[in-house]
């Protein structure tokens, strides 16, 4: 892992520069780049290329990844002067337009000690985190929250809410934290400094063009051109390999690295020896196809159980998707083989309408074109009060229909949250409870949606999951498997080309009835295996309910880790006492999620002792 860290509006020590850094170079042996003011300092722990530090006269400008400068000049300008050289001159025309003229992943800050100012920025597509925290008068800020809990003027105090929000999403959605007074960068936003206070801005949005005219043959030949584009940029000097779990976008990314490096590609996958899990030979199909050199490795109940302890610590937040774990074994196979930078196809979903759900909310928005009129006077009616209608499957189905449909987006899409389904009631204690909101979630969901200027739903899901499900989920679930084993990571699909090529889609080439993805498929047809087209989606994910029943290591670990969660008096004892002896029973793959979330925060508490509760 490489990082950024520091603060202005405070004379200390330089030596807490290096105190801040310690858990940004814990799995990485980078330089630290640290320069300091009279009241400010900032610090990069990253590998040669990914640190740019300027200092001159009271400014501090320090990036940390790997920008680009969208103009020919100011590219020029920073080939021959540097990055951070050439933003310190930006500067003087203002934040906005600094943190505009910046593409591709990275973290900024500015400390301008002359004017008492500070701007940090994160990129686009919120690849590189960045936290931050006002006390007093001094903004302290830090690329993990491990690293920003060290400084003397903010220490780790946990908040409720942000654990709840943690239960529920099984994340903590940005910009919130699981720590009192600090708050995340959402993508595509600054932070402006002033003389003690703080404001947000955004500076880049996905600005979505719904009524294209451009033909498909057009379309496709710019859409294979960015991507190569993309792959070829992402690659640079290092050793690179790619996840590949036979999907659609994994296979794209190993199949366009093969093509543009001119030799087989090395391509990693992980399977599971469990009925309904294991999707190795869709893997296969794509490494003999694009003919990749093919990198296995079948993930065991031991892998599991000794893996959680580390990848809960290498979190700075509780994080409780289970992929991480063969994310993680896949990266450390390709560490093995001498892997610097690994390829992830991350963000195709969100880019191309690929999740199902984009389809089924399709499906539910049909129905509030119907007038409003037939559907309160005649359909409802019909539907709800047809006698013995629970009886009629018909019936049934349509009742769940109407009832889905009729409520409001974004809500509509955590209907089946487990949270939800379980009762926040019974699965907090009153105490924490009293200091959280249960409506907090869907708040913020309704914020996060309401910030899409799209017109139509499609649109404006993927603007919210371009948030949600990809910055605060799929994205530092890889970036810190990556981290745990070692390696650098890139998302091709994330390029800023790419990303403004599926911008101007029109809705129906992403959803087109109920085919999902349906230009990306088209223009890759021929490309991509017919069998790897058509498949279904699934992904590297977990069977840990099904081996929880049967393994007896992951079993004693699940049950030491929520006894001891119940000390902490968070969840429920008697709500943990039911999920383990009855629920998990009844039904090994769903009640097993919430086992893992659970067990999962207890794992983090106990990686994180000098946490506040």
């Amino acid at each position: 892992m490489s990082g950024i860290c520091g603060w202005i509006g405070l004379a200390a020590a330089p030596e807490l520069l290096e105190q801040m850094a310690v858990p940004l170079s814990r799995f990485d042996q980078g330089a630290l780049h640290a320069r300091s003011g009279q009241r400010s300092g900032v610090a990069v722990a990253a590998q040669a290329g990914s640190a740019d530090v300027y200092q001159r006269d009271g400014l501090l400008v320090a990036l940390w990844g790997q920008p680009r400068l969208d103009e020919p000049t100011l590219a020029a300008q920073a080939a021959a002067q540097g990055v951070a050289a050439t933003v310190a001159a930006l500067w003087a025309q203002g934040a906005q337009r600094t943190c505009a003229r910046l593409q591709g992943c990275f973290t900024l800050a500015i400390l301008d000690e002359r004017s008492g100012e500070a701007l940090l920025a994160t990129d686009r597509m919120g690849v590189q985190p960045l936290s931050w925290q006002l006390a007093g008068e001094t903004l302290v800020f830090a690329s993990s929250a491990d690293a920003l809990v060290r400084h003397p003027l903010t220490p780790g105090v946990l908040d409720h809410q942000g654990l709840y929000n943690y239960v529920y999403f099984h994340m903590v959605p940005s910009p919130g934290t699981v720590y009192q007074g600090q708050q995340r960068l959402l993508p595509g936003r600054y932070l402006h400094y002033r003389q003690g206070r703080v404001e947000e801005h955004t500076y880049w949005r996905m600005q979505f063009e719904e009524d294209g005219k451009r033909s498909f043959g057009e379309l496709k030949e710019e859409f294979l051109s960015v991507l190569r584009r993309s792959v070829k940029e992402a690659a640079g000097e290092r050793k690179v390999g790619a996840f590949l779990s036979g999907g659609t976008d994994s296979s794209t990314i190993a199949g366009v690295l093969t093509q543009v490096g001119g030799v087989a590609a090395d391509t990693y996958s992980i399977g599971f020896e469990a009925q309904g899990y294991d999707e190795m030979e869709y893997a296969r199909i794509a490494s003999r196809h694009f003919g990749t050199r093919h990198h296995e490795y079948y993930v065991t109940p031991d892998d599991v159980a000794n893996a959680i302890p580390q990848v809960a610590a290498v979190f700075d937040q509780p994080f409780g998707n289970a992929s991480a774990v063969p994310a993680f074994y896949c990266a450390r196979m390709a560490k093995a083989d001498g892997v610097q930078r690994m390829f992830g196809g991350d963000g195709g979903d969100e880019l191309f309408g690929g999740n199902e759900r984009y389809a089924k909310q399709h499906v539910f928005e049909l129905y509030e074109r119907v007038p409003r009129l037939v559907r309160k006077a005649l359909l409802e009616p019909a539907v709800f009060n047809f006698p013995g209608g629970e009886r009629v499957r018909l019936l049934r189905k349509a009742r769940s229909y109407i009832e889905q449909a009729s409520v409001g987006m974004p809500a509509r899409l955590e209907t089946y949250n487990l949270l939800g389904r379980y009762g926040p009631q019974q699965v907090f204690t009153d105490d924490f409870l009293a200091a959280a909101d249960i409506g907090n979630p869907i708040a913020t969901l309704e914020r996060n949606y309401g910030r899409s200027e799209a017109r139509s739903l499609i649109n404006r899901m993927l603007a919210l999951d371009l948030q949600i499900t990809l910055a605060d989920n799929d994205l530092p679930k890889v970036m810190k498997a990556c981290e745990l084993a070692g390696v650098e990571v890139a998302f091709p699909f994330l390029h800023d080309a790419v990303v403004a090529f599926s911008a101007g889609l029109t809705p129906q080439q992403k959803l087109n009835g109920r085919q999902l993805r349906w230009f990306f498929k088209e223009a890759l047809r021929g490309f991509l295996p017919d069998a790897i087209i058509t498949k279904q989606k699934h992904g590297f994910g977990l069977p840990f309910g099904v081996w929880l029943q049967q393994h007896q290591a992951l079993q004693q670990l699940a049950a030491d880790s929520l006894s001891d969660l119940k000390a902490r008096k968070v969840v429920r004892g008697d709500f943990i006492e039911q999920l383990v002896g009855t629920h998990l029973n009844e039904h090994a793959g769903y009640h097993g999620t919430m086992v893992w979330v659970l067990m999962m925060l207890e794992q983090w508490f106990r990686a994180h002792r000098t946490v506040s509760q």
